[in-house]
C-alpha cells in the first residue's frame, strides 16, 4: 500500500510543479505582442524622412510610461526626431499602443554609407513594478546627391541633370480632338443647312422668306399674302402646285403630309378667292390661318417639326 501512495504523491507534486511553472512563465511575459514596423533600409539622401511605427499589446493592468519615449528634437548631429505620437486603445484583456516616430536625417555622405537610428528602452508599469522592452537600433544606407569627383567643362562646374520624364503618347489625344472638330463642323453645317444659310440651297429658306413677307401684311393685303405662300410652294416643288396635284407634291415632299389638312384648306381658299365668287368677304381669321400654315411649313423646312 505504501508504494501506490508514493506514486500518487509524486504525480500530484509533478502536476502542481508544472502548473506553477506555467503560471510563472506567463507572468514573466509583460507584453502580448511587440512589433517594430520600418520602411525600406536603403535609397535615402540628405533631408529624407523616415517613419517608424511600434505596435504593442500589453497585459491587463500594465501601462506605458510615456517618459520612456525619445524626446522630440535633435538626437545627434545628423538625425532629428520631428514628431512623436501615441495612440492608445483599450482591449478585452489589456491595452494596445501605436507609437509613430518621424525621423529626418541630414547626413551628406561622399559615398554610400550605412547609418543607424539609435535604439531605446520602452518602460511599462504594473502594480508598482517597472518592466522594460528594448527597441533595437535600425540600420539604413544613405547615398550622396552628387558624384565624388566634380568634373569641369568650359561652362564651369558640371552637374548631371535628372532623368527626363517619359513623354506621354499624344496620338490618341490628337485623334479625339480631330473627331471632336469633325463632329462640331458637321453640326455647324447641319444647322446652316436647316436655317438656309448655305449658298446654292434656296429651297431651305423659301418659307423663311415667305414668313418674313407675311409678318408685314394685314387683311387688306390678302392677295399678296396668298401669292407669297404660292411662290414658296412653287419654288420648293420646282413647278406650280395646285389643289388637285397635292398628291404629286406629297410624293416629292412627304414631310409636308403632317399639315395636309391646312394645305387642302389653303389651296381651296385660294381657288375660291381668286377664281370663285368675288363677293367672298375675307376674315381676319383667314389671314391668321395663312400665317400659321407658313409658320408650320417653316418648321418642317428647318427639320424641327
Amino acid at each position: 500500500m505504501q508504494a501506490p501512495q508514493q506514486i500518487r504523491f509524486s504525480l500530484a507534486s509533478l502536476i502542481i510543479t508544472m502548473l506553477l511553472a506555467a503560471c510563472s512563465g506567463m507572468s514573466n511575459q509583460p507584453l502580448r505582442d511587440f512589433q517594430l514596423q520600418t520602411p525600406r533600409p536603403f535609397g535615402y539622401v540628405i533631408g529624407d524622412t523616415i517613419r517608424h511605427r511600434i505596435v504593442v499589446e500589453t497585459r491587463s493592468g500594465m501601462a506605458l510610461e510615456r517618459s520612456s519615449l525619445p524626446a522630440q528634437g535633435r538626437l545627434n548631429r545628423w538625425l532629428q526626431l520631428n514628431d512623436v505620437s501615441v495612440t492608445e486603445q483599450d482591449g478585452s484583456d489589456g491595452k494596445q499602443y501605436q507609437i509613430d516616430l518621424l525621423y529626418q536625417q541630414f547626413y551628406a555622405p561622399l559615398e554610400v554609407k550605412e547609418l543607424n537610428i539609435p535604439g531605446f528602452m520602452l518602460r511599462f508599469r504594473q502594480h508598482g513594478q517597472t518592466l522594460e522592452q528594448p527597441v533595437g537600433a535600425w540600420a539604413f544606407t544613405v547615398a550622396p546627391l552628387r558624384e565624388l569627383v566634380v568634373r569641369q567643362d568650359q561652362h564651369g562646374e558640371y552637374m548631371r541633370p535628372d532623368q527626363a520624364p517619359t513623354l506621354l503618347d499624344d496620338n490618341e489625344i490628337v485623334q479625339r480632338l480631330f473627331i471632336a472638330l469633325t463632329v462640331a463642323m458637321g453640326i455647324a453645317v447641319r444647322l446652316a443647312w436647316l436655317y438656309g444659310y448655305l449658298p446654292g440651297l434656296p429651297k431651305r429658306s423659301v418659307f423663311k422668306r415667305a414668313l418674313r413677307t407675311l409678318q408685314n401684311l394685314d387683311l387688306h393685303h390678302l392677295p399678296q399674302a396668298l401669292g407669297a405662300l404660292h411662290v414658296a410652294f412653287n419654288s420648293l416643288h420646282g413647278k406650280p402646285v395646285f389643289l388637285h396635284k397635292l398628291a404629286e407634291f406629297y410624293q416629292s415632299h412627304p414631310e409636308y403630309r403632317s399639315v395636309a389638312d391646312e394645305l387642302a384648306w389653303f389651296f381651296d381658299y385660294s381657288n375660291r378667292y381668286f377664281f370663285g365668287d368675288a363677293s367672298i368677304l375675307p376674315q381676319e381669321n383667314d389671314l391668321q390661318k395663312i400665317k400659321t400654315l407658313c409658320l408650320h411649313c417653316r418648321e418642317i423646312e428647318r427639320g424641327s417639326r
